[in-house]
């Protein structure tokens, strides 16, 4: 076994696994929540872009708003999360990355 070959292998992947982590900044994914009146947006990064709140949902309680902010919130992060594995898996050539696995941001 070629020792030199594996390492130079193993530094292409992790430039490669930085190009990517780099490029999941564009990736945007959208949760929503009752029925369409909550939207939020998030990209790659975990970090929330934008958030559309229905004039209409408005009219709730603000428990029932909080919520419902909360729930988009956690369905865009399983969306980035799923565009993410996506992403890794073309990297890795199909290799599934372990459940939970995340990049260091």
């Amino acid at each position: 076994m070629d020792f030199s070959k594996m390492l130079k292998q193993a530094q292409e992947m992790q430039q490669k696994m930085m190009e990517a982590k780099d490029g999941l900044k564009n990736v945007i994914a959208e949760g929503v929540s009752g029925g369409g009146a909550i939207k939020v947006q998030m990209n790659g990064h975990f970090e929330v872009i934008k958030i559309d709140i229905s004039d209409e949902i408005l009219k709730e309680e603000k428990g029932v708003l909080e919520d419902l902010i909360v729930a988009a919130t956690n369905n865009a992060k399983k969306e980035v999360e799923g565009k993410t594995q996506e992403e890794m898996s073309k990297l890795t050539g199909g290799f599934k990355m372990p459940p939970g696995f995340k990049f260091p941001m």
